[in-house]
Formats: C-alpha cells, sequence, structure tokens
C-alpha cells in the first residue's frame, strides 16, 4: 500500500482511511492514496478556517505577496514532475499536463502582484466637508469545489485569490483527481501559509461536499462541475444567503464560413474537439459549416480525426490520451450509439482503442448530416466526440450556434473581418474565439459564460475581486 495523502485540517495533516487513485492510461499504475474525510472533519475544517480569517484578512500585504509568490515559483520549477503527476491522475498528455501546471504557476504570480495592486476609489460627498472612501474587503470562509478536468488549473485559479484578497478556504477536490490539488496545499503550507488558512478535505461530494453546502459558517461557495450539482450549489447557498459562484456545462460551437482557410479550419476545431480527449467544458461539440466548404471540411477532418494517436497520456508519440474513468467512457459510447440512432453518419473514430496498457482509451469520434435538435448537438456529452452541421450562409450560422441552452464558449473561423466583427458581438457566449480555438484561454483575463453555462462574477485575471470581496463604503467629516 502506498503512503497516504491525508487532509489538511487546522494545519495538521489528518486522516486514516483512503482510497487509490489510478492512472486511467495504466489501470495497474496506482497514483497514491489519498484519505477521505468524514462529515466531523469536514466540520472542523470549516471552524478552523473561521478562526483564522480575523488574523489572516488583516495581514499584511507583504507576507500575502511573499506566499503566493514562493508557491508560483515551486510550481514553476517543479513543472515537469507535476506534470506527469497530473497526467497519470487524469489522463491527459503530457505536454497537456505540463502546459497546465505552468498556468498553475502563473495564476499565483499574477495574483502575487495583485496582493500589492489593491486598490480602492476615494471621491468627495455631495454634502461639503465630508469624504467617500470605496473599498474592497474580504468575504469570509470560502468553500471551493473543483472538478476532475482541469485538476490544478482550476483549484489554483480559486485558492490564489481567495487567499490573496484576504479570505480563508476549505476545498474539496474531484474525487477522482485528488493529486494536483494536495501538491498545490502542500506547497502553500511550506510557502508559510498559517494555520487553518487553507483547509483541504478530501472525499465523497456527498459527504464532504454536502457538509460545506449545509454549513452557515461558509460564507461563498465557488464551483465548477455539473449542472445538476450547480443547481444544488445555488439552491443550498440561497437558503443560507451566502454569495455563490458557479462554472458549469458547455455545448459550445465553432463556425466555419465558406472564405476559411482549409487548414486552420481543420487544426482549429481538431484541437477545440478532441484534445484534452474533448474533456474540456471549452471544448467545441458542434461544428457549424456553411455548404460552399463543407464536403472538403469534412473529408479533410475526418482524416485527421482518424489519424490522430490515442495512447499513454506518458507517451511521447501520444495526442490523445485515456477517458478519465469508466463511468465517463460510457456516457461517451452511449451518446455514440445515440447519435447513430438519431441518423446522424458516423465518418470516423467511435470505436475503443486497444494499446500497450489497460485504460479507458476511446478513438475520437466525428459524426456528420448532424441537425441541430438531435440529442448529440444539445446535450454535453464531455468526450471526444464532435457533430457536424450543415448550413447555408453565415445568418443561419450564427442562428445555429445561439440556439442552445448554454453559453460558455464559441468560434469562428473566417478570413472576413466583416463576418469576424459581427460574430464577436452577436454570439451569445461569454468567450469568443476567431481563428483559434474555443478551447484555450489565457491565465490573465476574465473566465466564464452566460445563459446555463455559468451564474455570478467571472473567474480569472482583475475580475476574480468582484467575487471574493465585497464593496464597503465609508463616509468622514473633516471635523
Amino acid at each position: 500500500m502506498s503512503e497516504l495523502h491525508k487532509n489538511l485540517i487546522n494545519g495538521e495533516w489528518v486522516g486514516a482511511d483512503g482510497t487509490e487513485n489510478i492512472n486511467p492510461s495504466n489501470l495497474s499504475d496506482v497514483v497514491g492514496v489519498y484519505a477521505r474525510a468524514t462529515v466531523e472533519e469536514t466540520k472542523t475544517a470549516i471552524a478552523a478556517a473561521k478562526a483564522a480569517f480575523p488574523a489572516w484578512s488583516r495581514s499584511g500585504i507583504l507576507e500575502r505577496h511573499a506566499i503566493l509568490r514562493k508557491t508560483a515559483d515551486e510550481i514553476l520549477a517543479r513543472k515537469q514532475e507535476l506534470g506527469e503527476l497530473l497526467s497519470r491522475e487524469e489522463g491527459k498528455t503530457l505536454p497537456e499536463g505540463i502546459g497546465e501546471v505552468t498556468r498553475a504557476g502563473q495564476i499565483f504570480d499574477f495574483f502575487a502582484g495583485e496582493v500589492l495592486r489593491l486598490s480602492g476609489e476615494v471621491l468627495p460627498s455631495v454634502r461639503p466637508g465630508v469624504g467617500v472612501e470605496i473599498t474592497r474587503e474580504p468575504l469570509g470562509v470560502i468553500g471551493i469545489i473543483t472538478p476532475w478536468n482541469f485538476p490544478i488549473a482550476i483549484p489554483s485559479w480559486k485558492i490564489a485569490p481567495a487567499l490573496a484578497y484576504g479570505n480563508t478556504v476549505v476545498i474539496k477536490p474531484a474525487d477522482l483527481v485528488p493529486g494536483s490539488t494536495w501538491a498545490i496545499v502542500d506547497i502553500l503550507v511550506r510557502a508559510g501559509l498559517p494555520k487553518g488558512v487553507l483547509n483541504l478535505v478530501m472525499g465523497k461530494g456527498s459527504v464532504v461536499g454536502q457538509t460545506m453546502l449545509d454549513s452557515k459558517d461558509v460564507n461563498a461557495i465557488s464551483f465548477t462541475g455539473s449542472v445538476g450539482t450547480g443547481k444544488r450549489v445555488a439552491a443550498a447557498s440561497i437558503e443560507h444567503n451566502r454569495k455563490f459562484q458557479l462554472e458549469m456545462g458547455g455545448k459550445n460551437p465553432t463556425i466555419v464560413l465558406d472564405d476559411a482557410d482549409l487548414k486552420v479550419a481543420v487544426e482549429t476545431v481538431a484541437q477545440s474537439a478532441f484534445f484534452s480527449t474533448g474533456q474540456r467544458c471549452t471544448a467545441a461539440s458542434r461544428v457549424i459549416v456553411t455548404e460552399g466548404i463543407h464536403d472538403a471540411f469534412v473529408e479533410a477532418l475526418a482524416e485527421r480525426t482518424r489519424n490522430l494517436r490515442v495512447g499513454d497520456a506518458l507517451d511521447k508519440n501520444t495526442e490523445i490520451g485515456p477517458v478519465v474513468d469508466p463511468s465517463q467512457l460510457k456516457q461517451d459510447t452511449d451518446y455514440i450509439e445515440i447519435g447513430k440512432g438519431e441518423g446522424a453518419k458516423l465518418v470516423a473514430g467511435g470505436e475503443r482503442v486497444k494499446a500497450a496498457t489497460e485504460g479507458y482509451f476511446l478513438q475520437p469520434t466525428l459524426f456528420t448530416e448532424a441537425t441541430n435538435s438531435m440529442r448529440i448537438a444539445r446535450e454535453e456529452i464531455f468526450g471526444p466526440v464532435a457533430a457536424v452541421i450543415k448550413v447555408k450562409d453565415y445568418e443561419e450560422a450564427l442562428a445555429t450556434s445561439n440556439d442552445t441552452e448554454f453559453g460558455l464558449s464559441a468560434g469562428i473561423v473566417t478570413t472576413s473581418l466583416k463576418y469576424a466583427t459581427h460574430f464577436k458581438r452577436n454570439s451569445e457566449a461569454g468567450m469568443v474565439m476567431v481563428n483559434v480555438p474555443t478551447a484555450g484561454v489565457d491565465f490573465h483575463v476574465p473566465f466564464g459564460g452566460r445563459k446555463g453555462s455559468s451564474y455570478g462574477p467571472r473567474e480569472q485575471g482583475r475580475y476574480a475581486s468582484e467575487f471574493f470581496t465585497i464593496v464597503k463604503t465609508a463616509y468622514t467629516a473633516a471635523g
């Protein structure tokens, strides 16, 4: 049995029982054994965060800056090691894993700087002799619940601003991928974070997550995950009058117009739909193509899809790693059968892949002759499955792309400044991409969607302050 990686509660590593973290590329590879918190341990973690808040919220900005900067430096120095850990537990290819770790380091570096850039406003009052100060203050205890598909970047872009603005944290990572979050927490502790400021409670959502939702001492919750769970987070938060932030599903479109560069269009869509095994909320699973370029595009994309190399995430020749677990694999293959049954034409992929090791490998799957009313075009699959929808012109393409309950990311491939400009203005998505993949965003700018994809202030960048702080207005008479 591997060494038990324990939970962090009030500055102490605690835990007795754990579960194995299995590599989806190689089911005989145990990444590690990670503790599962109980209800009582979770309550203790929340109490510790509450007790630590007064001192941390009033701590000096140089202290907070130094801790976040040390964390960033260590993450970047260990990006190869941490990238391998991430790829082993989640299934991203090693270059993708290293890239995600690098992004995590950049996020902590950015928010280390934000600590030194905390600002407000000083305004004159309408009353003579009275001044007005507008400042932002931390909220208190932040509950963080993260998904399995970005096991180091998403915890980082929630933990870093929460700490930078003076909040304390209780974090529950996804049960499938605790290792990357454990590593980040360990680095923060060794960087000098005071006890109780950050608490890690790994385990089942029904135990740990529910305890967080039920606690009146959790002042805000930042959640990324499924639509169904997001709705439960919202309902529980309203009951306690707490602030909440939700990032949920997507059914993202990429439009390919007749004037597009064919090579750019094929690579943009392949990257958007299939890389990271399609397990990205920003992945483009609806490919909306105008009729003039449709046949040539489909032929070229089908060839690209069939030639994508699927295998062990750590193999340097692998382009597409495994699906994360058997449950997700079944969901993907069920949707492939649904697509066939709805009348879409399977032109590439769709079958399990045998590799040197036992794992959850699936060849990326491309459907054509789909319509926007099909389930494979309406529901989030969260796997390497894409459907091509043929349309007459740009106007029909725009209407089709907006015809969804989601609104996270949307893309267009075109050489027309007119259409690119119009799409940026009229796409009903929180993020719009022109001639670049829908999945791929910078660490210093806001992330988030519209409609059923997101609720609350944006994540990342300076916009993170809108969620992790509260505004105070103070009046002072001169005397």
